[in-house]
């Protein structure tokens, strides 16, 4: 049976929504705090710096200052760089499939991620997902330049609509609040997964709130004769 969907392109953030990449984050910040002597966080800590840029969560979670922040992501991302990006990352379990089957339907995508660009295209490359994007959008390196997810949401609409995509009835997937924030600057709804790294109270402000796969792909992608029923 083919498929359709009630919006015109899907935006998806990246960490904690299509990957989990919480084993290399939680090990580079350890080596990174314990250089700058400060406390490493443990995993279950770790909601609190997953989702928002690295540059904001060191002043806020650890009391750096902004040059000390700024110092602390060049080194946390060297650690990155030399991991490769992708190591220890791993696709949430049945997200991959719904990607593809957007792709195969016809819907454009974008991934709108407060994770340093170059990252994320490395990401995708590495799970063979880049040629279902039309667009990939992330943070500048510094990730100060472009790094709210409002002005990243703006830049995937910006390069989806230079593409030529429909953008009058996006989404956005995303598991914090920073998500829910961000696209509500662009009048996006989003929907909220519960598989990343979240409080329960995040969830509030959202179009729906999804507890698996399963029930994402019902909101992304109805049958044919189904479609033109949804009201986003």
């Amino acid at each position: 049976m083919s498929t359709r969907s009630p919006w015109t392109c899907i935006l998806w953030d990246v960490d904690g929504t299509i990957i989990d990449a919480s084993v290399g984050i939680l090990r580079r910040l350890t080596i990174t705090l314990e250089h700058f002597g400060k406390p490493a966080p443990t995993r279950e800590e770790l909601a609190h710096w997953i989702g928002p840029p690295m540059y904001e969560s060191f002043q806020v979670n650890v009391g750096m200052t902004p040059a000390e922040a700024t110092e602390a992501v060049a080194f946390y991302r060297t650690l990155g760089k030399q991991d490769g990006y992708t190591t220890d990352a791993r696709l949430f379990p049945g997200i991959a499939e719904i990607i593809r089957d957007a792709h195969a339907a016809g819907i454009p995508q974008a991934t709108a991620s407060s994770k340093p660009e170059v990252q994320v295209v490395a990401l995708m490359e590495h799970f063979d997902l880049s040629p279902l994007f039309t667009a990939i959008a992330g943070a500048t390196p510094d990730e100060r330049t472009l790094s709210a997810k409002s002005d990243i949401v703006a830049e995937a609409l910006r390069r989806l609509e230079a593409a030529g995509v429909d953008t009058d009835r996006p989404v956005l997937i995303g598991d914090r609040h920073h998500d829910i924030e961000g696209g509500a600057e662009h009048d996006v709804p989003v929907i909220f997964v519960t598989w990343g790294f979240s409080w329960p109270h995040e969830a509030e402000g959202a179009q729906a709130v999804v507890e698996d796969p399963a029930a994402l792909r019902r909101l992304l992608l109805l049958p044919d004769d189904d479609a033109g029923r949804g009201d986003g």
